[in-house]
């Protein structure tokens, strides 16, 4: 497996790795409404490619198959980390976390879903506090979470 930075010719198997992820892997810890409003399908991939090519962005692949990707913010503000379902548990989210905090100096702060908490606790980072989000009319719990000084 190889990390490397994000390339725009990524953009749309991101999105489906996206959707895909978040259909599967968090539909223990949330109701099929709220992977829904969550994951829609309907991504803007003009506004993600300029989200993903302005924050440090990497993609886990192997053997020209995107495994997983994150992205972190200049302010230590880790916005996405998902990995395909197929490939969970084999230490691609930690190889990917690990590339993204490297690059950052300082605080690191996300937005756990329930499914992701445990993993980031793991990694030191600490509850905050418990937050719902409103999309459509629906909310989703997730945590504000920081490793670093709180």
């Amino acid at each position: 497996m190889e990390i490397r930075r994000y390339q725009q010719s990524d953009c749309k198997e991101l999105t489906e790795l996206f959707y895909n992820t978040i259909h599967t892997v968090n539909a223990n810890d949330y109701t099929k409404e709220q992977l829904n409003v969550w994951a829609t399908g309907q991504i803007d991939l003009e506004e993600w490619n300029q989200s993903l090519q302005e924050h440090f962005s990497v993609v886990a692949v192997d053997n020209g198959t995107i495994l997983g990707f994150g992205d972190i913010d200049k302010t230590g503000y880790l916005d996405r980390l998902f990995v395909h379902a197929d490939y969970q548990g084999k230490g691609i989210a930690t190889a990917i976390c690990n590339q993204l905090e490297q690059a950052m100096e300082g605080n690191t702060v996300t937005h756990a879903s329930i499914t992701a908490r445990p993993f980031f606790e793991k990694r030191g980072y600490k509850v905050v506090k418990e937050q719902k989000i409103e999309r459509q009319g629906i909310f989703l719990t997730n945590f504000l979470m920081k490793k670093g000084k709180l």
